[in-house]
């Protein structure tokens, strides 16, 4: 797993919040956390390709609140989001998966010709390798400003608690 960390201004004056009000500076980290994952999770299966939507189905977003960090992460647990993601190196593929994807992605319908094409797409892949989506990588690059923004509200909301302006 690649860990991922939001750089942004005032980091000083959220570690100083940390230590002198926890709790406030917790709830609103984790707050913070749980809007960004919502928006990554959602935008990262937007750009998730699907035949069958099971790897899209799988993203998932989650976060964990302890006594000293916040952490969001967003996944999944299926080992083929890998080579989506990053792309794969010549292989022969099963044939039976892309036999089912030149049917939900070619509308091919007839078995000798499904698999036929399935047979083609593989050599070709076996030749190639695959090209890889980025769907989690491009969509947080793509993101980062409004993630840092999200962060930034939340910083700006601990300040104000902290001076009762809140």
């Amino acid at each position: 797993m690649n860990a991922i960390a939001i750089d942004m201004v005032g980091l000083d004056e959220l570690q100083w919040s940390w230590a002198q009000a926890p709790d406030i500076a917790r709830a609103e980290l984790a707050a913070a956390m749980t809007e960004a994952d919502s928006l990554l999770e959602r935008e990262v299966k937007e750009a998730t390709p699907t035949a069958h939507g099971l790897l899209r189905g799988s993203i998932f977003g989650v976060e964990e609140v302890s006594a000293t960090q916040v952490l969001g992460v967003v996944g999944t647990a299926m080992q083929h989001a890998i080579p989506v993601e990053l792309g794969s190196k010549p292989h022969f593929p099963p044939i039976e998966p892309l036999i089912d994807w030149v049917r939900v992605k070619l509308g091919i319908t007839g078995d000798k010709e499904a698999k036929g094409v399935a047979f083609a797409i593989a050599r070709t892949i076996a030749s190639r390798g695959t090209l890889g989506v980025g769907m989690f990588h491009r969509t947080f690059a793509r993101l980062q400003p409004q993630l840092n923004a999200i962060f930034a509200r939340a910083r700006d909301r601990i300040v104000a608690r902290l001076a009762g302006k809140a």
